[in-house]
């Protein structure tokens, strides 16, 4: 009944394709329709699904999940605040006047606003509402207002400190430690802060090249001067700008050094923002009562989202699917690089339909832990997948930030035109890909020696990789 477990995600993806259902619900149904086969085919005993609720109780005893909250909060302050204004004027203000402005200053706030707001999504949403009316002012094609705004929103994948981060990083640790336990190395367990470190550089080349591509695309349109909107920056949004950068930068190189963790810095950020739009007047009663609703609905659809995909999982487990995939990819003939491309082919495969909220809770768990027995180097796995995760969202014609901006903008563009406009972005991606794929030496700059430290490593035969890894695996119980 392997196999089985395969046809259930086939399912899930159907789902969630078609039917238009919440991940959640979709994720719920195939458990409890796979849970009921294979109890009444006999392959799952009735009393191995006792173990779900302990399960979901030491899920949710993870320190970690308290910052969830709190970044929501954070991307829902954002959003509700004037900030992301101010930041936008204060990006024209401080560039050079010209056409490249509006696209240049628009990817700057997206790489602001991004590792806050939650999820790609939100982030469109966001930057539709906020940066796409402003480009149209400003006279920019549609093409490239749609390809600046769908590439802004993906921003947040890589950069940290986002939710897709923290929330990956966990999932890492849970993965790594399983390979580690598998395998036999003496390797130290990945954590949150060394996806953070590890994906500081890469981030940071990811975004020089797409302010480059974006520069590029607004000198390369020609704008009549009455097309354009005169766009000024009053004093309040200069400082309410000012402290925001401040506040974030602060967050972010924090986290960097390794002052803070994550739930602290979300608490710092969120204070912040908090007695800011107090401040500034921004935050009355009605309002704040709105934002803490909006802050507790995204949190649970979260956590819900969260305790679909965990029951999911204890139920492919149970199928032994974990075991097939992972004899699948220990088996992959070549070295780390063929072997990563194959596995962050299948996860880019499953970005087309999942986000990656539901691929962290959902894949991960099934494909990390049998890639890390392959490849050690967890933290060069998690900037890959990261990467990966991006560029996915992208391509067309099923990119999933692709599809979320192509439903909140009104005009109808040609295919052709915005593979024009998306193809210098995507090819940034690519190249940026193609870097840390090939140098995984980038992750690690800055490590401490300390973390390097490990024994030497025994080279495995596929066949010990292969027995270890069953017996890692949860046995089922003999039935009566």
């Amino acid at each position: 009944m392997e196999w089985m477990g395969l046809g259930l995600l086939v399912m899930v993806a159907m789902g969630i394709v078609f039917t238009g259902l919440p991940a959640l619900l979709v994720l719920l149904t195939v458990s409890v329709c796979g849970a009921a086969i294979g109890v009444a085919s006999g392959t799952i005993p009735f009393a191995l699904l006792s173990a779900l609720p302990g399960r979901l109780i030491n899920l949710f005893e993870n320190d970690l999940l308290q910052a969830l909250p709190l970044y929501v909060l954070m991307g829902v302050l954002l959003d509700r605040m004037p900030i992301a204004d101010a930041l936008y004027r204060a990006g024209l203000a401080i560039l050079p006047r010209g056409p490249a402005a509006a696209p240049v200053s628009g990817m700057m706030l997206g790489a602001l606003i991004g590792p806050m707001s939650g999820s790609v999504g939100a982030s469109v949403l966001a930057m539709t509402r906020i940066v796409a009316p402003r480009l149209s002012a400003s006279g920019i094609p549609a093409p490239t207002r749609f390809a600046v705004v769908a590439v802004a929103s993906t921003l947040g994948v890589v950069i940290p400190p986002s939710l897709v981060l923290i929330l990956l990083g966990d999932a890492m640790l849970s993965a790594h430690t399983m390979a580690v336990t598998a395998s036999g190395r003496a390797d130290r367990v990945i954590n949150t802060q060394d996806v953070f470190h590890g994906a500081l550089v890469p981030a940071a080349i990811m975004l020089v090249f797409c302010l480059l591509v974006a520069w590029r695309a607004g000198r390369n349109i020609q704008i009549e001067s009455s097309s354009q909107q005169k766009t000024t920056l009053t004093g309040a949004q200069a400082i309410l700008a000012g402290i925001s950068v401040l506040s974030l930068v602060t967050l972010l190189g924090g986290i960097a050094a390794g002052q803070f963790y994550a739930v602290e810095a979300a608490a710092m950020g969120a204070t912040v923002l908090l007695v800011t739009g107090i401040v500034f007047g921004h935050l009355r009663l009605k309002a704040l009562d709105e934002i803490l609703r909006d802050t507790m609905a995204v949190t649970g659809a979260l956590f819900a989202l969260l305790l679909a995909a965990t029951t999911l999982t204890l139920v492919l487990r149970t199928f032994g699917t974990d075991r097939l995939i992972g004899n699948w990819i220990t088996s992959i003939p070549g070295n780390d690089i063929v072997v990563m491309t194959v596995v962050l082919a299948a996860i880019g495969i499953c970005a087309f339909v999942l986000d990656a909220f539901e691929i962290i809770f959902v894949v991960i768990p099934i494909v990390v832990p049998p890639l890390l027995v392959r490849v050690a180097d967890a933290r060069w796995v998690a900037v890959l997948i990261l990467l990966t995760l991006q560029i996915s969202f992208l391509l067309p014609p099923l990119g999933y930030a692709l599809m979320m901006v192509r439903g909140n903008f009104k005009e109808n563009i040609s295919f052709s035109a915005l593979a024009r406009a998306f193809s210098p972005f995507l090819l940034a991606q690519w190249v940026v890909l193609a870097i840390v794929l090939c140098a995984p030496q980038l992750v690690h700059i800055g490590e401490k020696a300390a973390d390097t430290s490990r024994t030497p490593l025994v080279p495995l035969s596929d066949q010990e990789i292969n027995r270890r890894f069953e017996q890692m695996m949860p046995k089922l119980p003999e039935p009566d």
